[in-house]
Parts: structure tokens; C-alpha cells; sequence
């Protein structure tokens, strides 16, 4: 029985695909496979007698680290910006006060924010009463009334 015969440039072509591979999905996983192919068949270009088991091994080996590098660097790696509540609009509103836009009753009411309803959580108020936004819970606000409405 013959043993497979596994060519440096196949390494490439997996590597190839790849990285095709991580341009059509979200994150940063498949480009590390990639990487441990181009080096897997750097190697047997170096190494021409290397078994295919051996290169099976150092790809693994070589996938594992790249991404337990990665997974460290990206963790120790915090994005500053200058406008951290960007994704987080609920969040961006708190502090905010509002009129509302549906009577506070049992706890439940509404407020309109430009073009959104938003319901709130606070004590009961009257429709058209100022409140402020102090907090929020999934898509819920909660707000406080505003003692001195100016």
C-alpha cells in the first residue's frame, strides 16, 4: 500500500481557500488556519522527506498556538474610542429627559424619542410630564420624574 503523498503547494491551496474562507465569515478564526498552512507547507518545502503525519501535526500544533496567541493579544487589546455608547442606543439616552408620550400607569408608560416609542418603567405620572432617563433593562427605561421641569 502506498503512502499519500502530500505537496507543499497543497498546504498553499488550503491556506488559499483559507483565507478566502475568512473574508466571507465574521472574525479572525480562519485566518490563523490559513497562517498554520502557509508555514505547514514551508516547512515541507524545506523538508521534502516530512511524513504526512508529521505535517498534519506541526498544522495542528501551529493552529493551536496561532489562535491561543490571538484569543490573549485580543483581550489584552481594548479599543478606545470616542464614542463608546455608538452601538449601545439605549444607553446613549440616559440622563436624557423626555416628555412622555403615554401616561405612566402601573408602572408602565411611554416615551417618544424622535422617531421611536420607547416604554418606561418609573412611578406614576400624567401624559406630558417631564422625566428623566436613569437606567435601562433590555429595552425598557427607567425613568424618574423631574421635580423642577423648566
Amino acid at each position: 500500500m502506498t503512502e499519500l503523498v502530500f505537496e507543499f503547494w497543497y498546504w498553499w491551496g488550503l491556506a488559499f481557500v483559507l483565507l478566502i474562507l475568512e473574508m466571507l465569515t465574521p472574525g479572525f478564526f480562519f485566518m490563523w488556519l490559513a497562517v498554520s498552512g502557509f508555514i505547514t507547507g514551508l516547512l515541507l518545502w524545506l523538508i521534502p522527506a516530512m511524513s504526512l503525519n508529521v505535517q498534519v501535526l506541526i498544522f495542528s500544533v501551529f493552529s493551536v498556538l496561532a489562535i491561543t496567541a490571538w484569543r490573549f493579544y485580543g483581550k489584552k487589546m481594548s479599543l478606545e474610542t470616542d464614542q463608546p455608547l455608538l452601538n449601545k442606543r439605549g444607553a446613549q439616552y440616559i440622563g436624557r429627559v423626555f416628555t412622555l408620550y403615554a401616561p405612566i400607569e402601573n408602572g408602565q408608560g411611554k416615551i417618544k424619542v424622535d422617531d421611536t416609542i420607547w416604554k418606561v418603567h418609573g412611578e406614576d405620572c400624567d401624559i406630558n410630564t417631564k422625566v428623566r432617563v436613569t437606567g435601562i433593562r433590555g429595552t425598557v427605561f427607567d425613568v424618574e420624574k423631574v421635580k423642577n421641569a423648566s
